[in-house]
């Protein structure tokens, strides 16, 4: 973080209630720094949704589209919000696992904030929640909102 600003701000949006906590607690403390807030939403396609091994389901549009779509209502509904309470910030849809985009949106960033628990469900069970790993990984401070 330069003296001219209050730097970046990474915040994990993913519509939760914890990720609103973060996303409130984010956006005051973009206020008291003067810094900038980059809300991350991320988005993939489930395996669970290909269905069985070997099957290829035949599709009229392809399946990525609803998550995405998600991805980005929820990446614009925390921006509007973040804007009309006073501070500057830019929604990012980005296709992947959260974990990592995160952990690398902090490589730019002076300050990384997620919610204890999102949407994450059996999946973060079994490679550890989003938190623990912006926790152990991330390139810059972390903080995490509990509920």
């Amino acid at each position: 973080m330069n003296a001219r600003d209050g730097g970046t701000i990474v915040v994990g949006v993913d519509g939760s209630e914890n990720g609103e906590r973060a996303l409130d607690w984010a956006i005051e403390e973009a206020k008291l720094r003067g810094a900038r807030l980059v809300l991350l939403s991320a988005w993939h396609v489930p395996a669970f949704v290909y269905g069985a091994p070997g099957f290829a389901p035949q599709l009229e549009e392809p399946l990525d589209k609803p998550f995405e779509e998600v991805a980005e209502e929820v990446a614009d509904a925390a921006t509007k919000r973040a804007r009309e309470a006073g501070a500057e910030a830019e929604g990012s849809v980005r296709q992947g696992q959260a974990a990592e985009l995160l952990i690398e949106a902090s490589g730019s960033a002076d300050l990384l904030v997620v919610g204890s628990r999102g949407h994450g469900g059996f999946a973060g069970l079994l490679l550890g929640s989003v938190s623990a790993q912006c926790a152990h990984h991330a390139k810059c401070p972390v903080l995490i909102v509990r509920g």
